[in-house]
């Protein structure tokens, strides 16, 4: 009896140091875009950045609007999304950090084989999507306050079509991620509106292809905050400044650049000059 008394002890006490030991392996939480993870670039940049760290980084990967709503609550360590508009007021709202840029590629225009709208190699994204909504042709819309969804939208108001009235109808509103709207508009055969990254990663293609690419209209920029410890004060700092650091950094900018598929770089980065260029 004593010797199993004794074992028990042994064991309960091994199991409480591994637990405290876990407990304390730093870890931070990035609130960041369906895009950035159904393309794979996290699976690729974020065991580099462990490695040199030992910061673990997990990622919730939802829409751009939803993420700064994250952040703002305090969900997180650091943001990683796509839309300055709405990082900048994250930032003039006290929830954020500083808005650093990170990396961009861009936006295309897929559609089927068939090309009922007519928009195949047209370099004009408003225009292409004026003719989508005339032939009453299927779109597959992200329809979830993300990133790639408000690029759409800026699409749509130019070429004076209003969506709410064709929802339900020619147009789908998938109210999901990149990948799952890609599956719905291959299984529709519709159009759709996606970021070249997840794209480029996409398997299940059907008859879908690009349509429509080139447009300076299409250009995507990605930013990076740390939200404000400040406004919560249980926000990792010292950590997430540290893989903030580390990604607009030289490792980080070329973890960023290595990452390819069957040989095509899907992001660029540019946070050394933020400047606008278009992905190629």
């Amino acid at each position: 009896m004593r010797l199993t008394s004794i074992a028990a002890t042994a064991l309960v006490a091994l199991a409480t140091a591994s637990t405290a030991a876990h407990a304390q392996d730093p870890f931070i939480i990035l609130q960041s875009t369906t895009s950035t993870e159904n393309s794979g670039l996290f699976k690729h940049i974020l065991p580099i950045f462990k490695a040199k760290t030992g910061i673990d980084v997990r990622v919730v990967a939802v829409g751009t609007g939803q993420a700064l709503k994250n952040g703002a609550k305090g969900d997180g360590d650091v943001v990683l999304v796509h839309t300055k508009a709405a990082e900048e007021k994250f930032v003039a709202d006290g929830f954020g950090v500083k808005r650093i840029e990170v990396m961009y590629n861009d936006y295309v225009i897929v559609g089927p084989d068939s090309d009922p709208a007519k928009v195949a190699g047209s370099k004009d994204a408003v225009a292409a999507m004026k003719k989508i909504a005339d032939a009453k042709a299927p779109f597959a819309s992200r329809g979830d306050d993300s990133g790639t969804h408000k690029a759409e939208l800026d699409l749509w108001a130019p070429a004076g079509v209003d969506v709410k009235a064709a929802s339900g109808d020619w147009y789908r509103s998938t109210g999901s991620g990149m990948g799952q709207t890609l599956n719905t508009a291959s299984g529709m055969n519709a159009y759709a509106l996606a970021d070249r990254g997840t794209w480029i990663s996409f398997k299940n293609r059907g008859s879908l292809k690009i349509v429509v690419e080139g447009d300076a209209k299409l250009f995507n920029q990605y930013g990076v905050m740390l939200v404000n410890p400040a406004k919560h004060p249980h926000v990792k700092a010292k950590e997430g400044q540290a893989f903030i650091d580390w990604l607009v950094g030289a490792d980080g900018q070329n973890a960023v650049r290595s990452f390819k598929i069957e040989g095509e770089q899907l992001f660029f980065p540019n946070a050394a000059t933020g400047e606008l260029k278009k992905a190629g």
